[in-house]
């Protein structure tokens, strides 16, 4: 049976670089990976992308936060599916259609894990210009655990927290993230490919 997996990458470059929202030519440096069938993290440099192509078409589900709009894109150019048509959860995205408003990875973290992201996504530039590959991939999967984290927390209790805007206050959000498919009751096979292609 097939697992979901959370994923977050990181870019070679950044927007001003590439003339605004072009997101095939941000390049990955690095992709990183919880896999819960192996219940194991995995990064993949640049070059490497073409054994995570397996794993993504793989997953009934991917999670990540800020992925619809942002991992998804950049991914397209290395994989051979259409990555806007994968079955996905993005937790920022459904955490934003509840309250109004986008919240960031770390606001989210800090509130329901009393944890912080460990940098800046530009960091995660200058770690891939440096030849740093280490700290990359530390960075990045750092990342992919405290989304899973969060995830995990949305399942079990039904809710997650997030800071207001000034960080002032830690508000509750309800979430719905054990009734999506293939997390709790997982769906026919023959639906699943549906879903994938």
């Amino acid at each position: 049976m097939s697992h979901p997996i959370v994923i977050d990458l990181e870019t070679q470059k950044t927007f001003d670089e590439v003339g605004g929202r072009n997101f095939e030519e941000l390049l990955i440096s690095v992709m990183g990976v919880y896999r819960y069938s192996h219940d194991q993290y995995e990064c993949y440099l640049e070059q490497e992308l073409h054994r995570f192509e397996n794993v993504l078409i793989d997953s009934p589900l991917v999670i990540g936060f800020n992925i619809r709009k942002f991992d998804m894109p950049v991914l397209q150019r290395y994989v051979g599916v259409e990555t806007a048509k994968l079955p996905m959860l993005d937790l920022m995205e459904d955490i934003a259609l509840k309250i109004g408003h986008r919240v960031s990875l770390d606001s989210v973290a800090q509130a329901t894990l009393n944890v912080g992201k460990t940098g800046h996504g530009l960091d995660a530039i200058d770690f891939y210009r440096e030849g740093k590959l280490e700290e990359l991939k530390s960075y990045c999967l750092n990342d992919v655990k405290i989304t899973k984290e969060v995830y995990d927390y949305g399942v079990k209790h039904g809710h997650v927290y997030y800071l207001t805007r000034d960080g002032s206050d830690r508000k509750s959000v309800q979430v719905e993230w054990a009734a999506k498919p293939t997390v709790a009751a997982p769906e026919p096979v023959q639906q699943q490919y549906n879903l994938l292609f």
